[in-house]
């Protein structure tokens, strides 16, 4: 199995607030997005992106995942993002506007090009109407490591926008989006975590969300506040019956006696040979929890 990194809480921080950049040195996120695009206003750009760049060489982050958001490279500022960031030794880099695996291919040569590490990865923002419709294709992108892609980000916010679907709890408009972009991202082995939720006041509604999205098969889910992480840590990581039902399948599974089959009876219930891995996928995660502290 590879090896997992959790993404339950996947934070965004403005480029342009240097006190938020050393805030997120300290914050339990598993991941935190350094944001050059939406959250920088156009004459705050230069400032931003020397800051992200100095903030990422400077180190300090921990065991957090260290992404940034460049702006488009068809945007004004969207060169000069890649050029100062993919060297500067973050985790990812999250291309906004992704259209099609060829959006991809290009992003990831400019990365290259511009000194990125051979581990660098590339993440990309699901937040079109186009990228619903070229969702397969631009997973498909993944199949050539010399791409980068590693996770698929949903741009909710952006895509309500431009498809002028409503926010309603349960989100039925956008299901079928949601749906379409985690299937594309399985079908290639990309990760994928959940768009944000914008009302700060309204917990219980946050919660729901998240748990709808651990329930289709999000990894986590994007977050643009500090109090949303505990909760988002909370609902995506397996739960303590759900890690000791996994290693119950697992044990019986690896009985001498059940080497050979593909389906037993444990506690009154039947289990097949692939819950066994998928247990193992649960336990891997709990494990990669645990080991953040």
């Amino acid at each position: 199995m590879a090896v997992i990194r959790p993404r339950r809480s996947v934070l965004y921080m403005p480029g342009s607030n240097a006190r938020a950049l050393e805030k997120a040195k300290t914050l339990p996120a598993d991941a935190v997005i350094l944001d050059l695009e939406d959250a920088v206003a156009p004459d705050m750009k230069d400032v931003a992106r020397t800051q992200v760049a100095e903030a990422v060489k400077a180190g300090g982050f921990g065991p957090r995942e260290v992404i940034v958001r460049i702006n488009g490279l068809d945007t004004a500022w969207g060169e000069a993002d890649m050029k100062a960031v993919a060297a500067s030794g973050a985790d990812a880099l999250l291309v906004p506007k992704v259209n099609s695996g060829a959006d991809i291919a290009r992003a990831a040569k400019a990365m290259t090009a511009a000194g990125a590490r051979p581990e660098t990865r590339l993440w990309a923002m699901m937040e079109t109407p186009l990228a619903m419709l070229q969702a397969l294709d631009i997973a498909r992108a993944a199949s050539d490591p010399a791409n980068r892609l590693a996770v698929f980000v949903m741009g909710t916010n952006d895509l309500a926008k431009e498809t002028r679907a409503r926010f309603v709890p349960g989100r039925a408009p956008m299901l079928a989006w949601l749906q379409t972009c985690l299937a594309a991202a399985r079908a290639y082995g990309i990760e994928i975590v959940d768009g944000v939720y914008n009302d700060l006041s309204d917990v219980e509604g946050f919660r729901a969300e998240c748990e709808q999205a651990r329930d289709l098969g999000f990894d986590g889910k994007t977050l643009i506040h500090p109090n949303q992480i505990e909760l988002a840590n909370t609902l995506f990581a397996p739960s303590e019956d759900e890690v000791a039902r996994a290693r119950a399948i697992i044990a019986a599974f690896d009985l001498p006696e059940n080497a050979g089959k593909g389906a037993l009876q444990l506690d009154g219930r039947m289990v097949e040979r692939l819950h066994a891995e998928m247990g193992r996928r649960t336990v891997a995660i709990a494990e990669a929890v645990a080991a953040r502290g």
